[in-house]
Parts: structure tokens; sequence; C-alpha cells
């Protein structure tokens, strides 16, 4: 399975790509466990993790296992979606940002990891759909990832609808961060990557610890948490040209 996901050290950035192009980079349960420990390790040892599907297309979603048989009891169903939500942790939990690159379409579970990069860039050519409620799926552990990355009117189309919306749409929902031509993708992320390669590291965490929890904050509490920050990270050492 090694070779179904790939992960690569460049200095201290880490390109993670699904590697299933024949199949739309599509994700088993075993892929998403071994992606998360991937995503764990790259947050220790990188700046940044660059996230990336092969092929034309980025997630086509989770991997098809055949004909729908007898539900298992509730409680069996909890623990095999806990793989699943572990990865929507990992994702959160990088305490360096990660750069979701989008060429193709991104579906189902393909939109919710696309939506959970902190900086999602995609081609003109991206594509992002939900449609978990047209295959009688009641969707809530993709709903999970996005609940925190786009507003609830968003969210509630996206659900609802079962729309395949383009990259302009995706970026006004909160979902995608900035939209370029499809030549130009690879050299948008390399402008990214280079200007992040400036910033002191402890500078790239910070940001990032901030994003995390400062949203869930009241006002006072995310302006506190700035104060903090902001004295604790500006006074390091690391932080001198």
């Amino acid at each position: 399975m090694s070779d179904l996901i790939l992960s690569e050290r460049d200095g201290d950035i880490t390109t993670i790509t699904i590697n299933r192009p024949e199949v739309g980079n599509r994700v088993s349960n075993p892929m998403a466990s071994q992606l998360a420990d991937m995503i764990e390790a790259a947050a220790k040892a990188s700046r940044l993790i660059l996230f990336k599907g092969a092929g034309d297309e980025f997630c086509l979603g989770r991997e098809v296992m055949g004909e729908r048989g007898p539900l298992p009891e509730a409680y069996v169903m909890r623990g095999n979606t806990e793989v699943i939500f572990n990865l929507y942790g990992a994702f959160r939990r990088s305490r360096v940002p990660v750069i979701g690159v989008v060429q193709g379409k991104a579906i189902g579970f393909g939109c919710a990891l696309a939506a959970l990069c902190d900086i999602t860039i995609a081609s003109e050519r991206a594509r992002f759909q939900l449609p978990e409620m047209a295959h009688h799926i009641m969707p809530t552990i993709a709903m999970s990832a996005l609940v925190d990355r786009v507003p609830l009117k968003a969210l509630m189309y996206l659900v609802y609808s079962t729309d395949e919306i383009d990259a302009d749409q995706a970026l006004t929902f909160g979902l995608v961060s900035k939209i370029v031509p499809a030549d130009k993708l690879g050299s948008a992320v390399n402008d990214l990557v280079a200007a992040l390669k400036k910033s002191p590291m402890p500078a790239v965490m910070a940001v990032k610890e901030y994003a995390r929890f400062a949203m869930k904050m009241d006002t006072q509490a995310a302006v506190d948490f700035a104060k903090n920050l902001h004295a604790t990270v500006n006074s390091s050492s690391a932080m001198r040209p």
C-alpha cells in the first residue's frame, strides 16, 4: 500500500500525494489511516505540508466497497468511521500549515479533504461536490470537515442540492483560497511556498495555532490569546533577522 500514498521531503517541505490516478485517487480506510500517520509525522519535521492528488483529479471520494449489505450495529459502524475522523483531526492538529493543491474534481471525501487544508489553491478546472444525499447517505461525516471552514448557508446548499460547483463558486463559499489557470497551478504553489520559507518558523507555527483556536473563542479571549502569542513569539531569537 506504500505506493498508494507518496511522501517526499525537500528540505523542510513535505509533499504528500494520493497516488491512485487510475481510480481518481479514491481513498480506502487503510489508506486514510496511513494518510493520517503521514500528516502527523510530516507536521513534526516540516515547515509546511503540500497535499496533492496524482493525475487529472484531486480525489473522487472514498473507495467503493461493492454492493451494500446489511448495516452493522451502530457501535460497530461508529468504530468503522473513526479512521476518517482521525484523519480529519490530523489536518486540524498539524502544527504547520497544510496547503492543498486541487487540479480537478474534489468529490465527497475529496471535497472534505480540500476544505480541511489551511490554504487551498485550485486550478480553474477544479470542481467540488458533496453528493452523499443523492446516494441516500446521511452526510454528517463530510459536514464535520466543512463545519469550521465554510458559512452555514454554503454548507447547507452543498449538502442539500448535491450540485457540483466550479472553482469560482467554491471561492465564494470559502472552500478555496485562490484560483489560477490550470497551466499556472504549479508556479502559484511554488510562489506560496517561497513566501512561507521566508517566514521564521515560530511565526509559521504560531499563525496556525492562533487560527486553530481563536475562531472558537469569544472576542476578548481571542484578543488576549493574540497578546500572549505576540509577546511570546516576537521575543524569540528566531524572529530576529
